[in-house]
This record gives C-alpha cells, structure tokens and sequence, in this order.
C-alpha cells in the first residue's frame, strides 16, 4: 500500500499548531515567547495546508510505501523540538531577539511562499528555465526561505539543538533535492549562463546576464 509523500508532510504541518498549543497547556507556560512562538510556527503549518490546497508542490505527489510516510512524519516530526525546549524549560525571551526571529521569519515566509507561487504558475503556461523574479539571483529562493523560517524557530528555542536538526534537513534533504532540480533542469538551453549568474542557495548579484531575465523552454 502506498499514499502521497505530501500526506505526512501535510499532517505534520496541520498539527503544528494543536502540538505547540498541547505543549503549552501541559506545561502551564502562557508566556511572552510561548505565545509568540504559538503564532510563528502555527501560523506557518497553516499556511503551508493553503499553500498546498491553492498552488501545490508537484514533487510531493511521489507515492511512497505507507511505513515509509510514517517515518517520514515522524522524522519532520523532529521539527517540534524547538518548541518542545522552549515551553518545557519555560525559557524567556528578550525584545530584541523576538523581534529579530519574528523578522527573520517574515522574510523567510515571503521567499517561501512567494517563489512557490511565482515556479507554480509560471510553469503552469511555459514551461522551462524560471530566471526572473525572486529566481534572478537564487535558483532555490523557496528552499532559502523555508530554512530562514526555521532559523527563527531555532533561535527562539534559544538551543543548539534545533540549529543542529535544522542543519541535518539542509545536508541530507535540501541540498540534494537542489542538485536533483540543476541537473534537471540542466538539459534546457541557457541553463549554463543561468547557473553561473545565480546561486544555489543564497542569491548573487555581482554578475550580470547578457540575456533577457526569462528564458522559456518549451
């Protein structure tokens, strides 16, 4: 039996919310940081089920054995341990660190959900090399987004834990799923000049394309 590799991502991030909720209730920690935290990684399990629902993933739609969807659930799983630590230690937060995670993550919401919505629809009428937009400079501006967000959960937790497990999902999921993507796409003409004035994760802007900033392959 198999299911939809986005079934356990998309569970997890439902239950996000109600997990980060639960923690709080069992701890009795109604702070400052807990509520905030609350609404930062709940808010952004949410949005990902509209992301989903409205302009999804393609590349989730992979079937995978059923006990392999449950690993995976429980392996994204690890993503609760930075609320875990901060609610269960009843750990506090300073202004200015709240307000760097909170502008942390903003922008890393922003790549995310934007250059998903920019590579959907895009694709859905050409098809071919996205090198415009938010995709100019970075050729996984999503990918940096989503590691900006939980950069800001980390920090919050105020732990190395998280910064390690975050670091564990870069190296063994992000990075190669980002080097699955370039030799895709490189079978498209123009991919060589597109790589060279973009980076693979974080943008450059010190080279300059000769050509025009979209270059569509049908």
């Amino acid at each position: 039996m198999k299911i939809k590799a986005r079934y356990s991502i998309n569970l997890h991030k439902g239950l996000t919310f109600l997990v980060v909720l639960g923690l709080m209730i069992i701890y009795q920690n109604f702070s400052n940081a807990a509520w905030v935290y609350l609404a930062l990684h709940g808010s952004y399990g949410i949005m990902w089920l509209l992301k989903d629902w409205i302009y999804p993933d393609k590349s989730w739609d992979e079937e995978i054995p059923i006990f392999l969807g449950i690993t995976t659930f429980f392996i994204v799983g690890l993503y609760w341990v930075a609320p875990f630590i901060l609610i269960s230690q009843g750990k506090e937060c300073t202004p200015p660190l709240i307000a760097a995670a909170i502008a942390t993550n903003l922008f890393g919401i922003f790549l995310h959900y934007v250059a998903d919505a920019q590579k959907y629809y895009t694709l859905k009428y050409h098809s071919g090399l996205i090198t415009e937009g938010l995709f100019a400079k970075s050729r996984n501006p999503n990918y940096l987004g989503e590691i900006l967000t939980y950069t800001s959960f980390a920090m919050l937790s105020q732990h190395w834990l998280p910064f390690l497990i975050l670091g564990f999902f870069i190296s063994l999921l992000f990075i190669p799923r980002m080097l699955k993507k370039d030799q895709s796409l490189a079978r498209y003409n123009g991919f060589e000049e597109y790589q060279n004035q973009s980076g693979l994760i974080l943008p450059i802007f010190w080279k300059v394309s000769t050509k025009n900033s979209t270059i569509n392959q049908s």
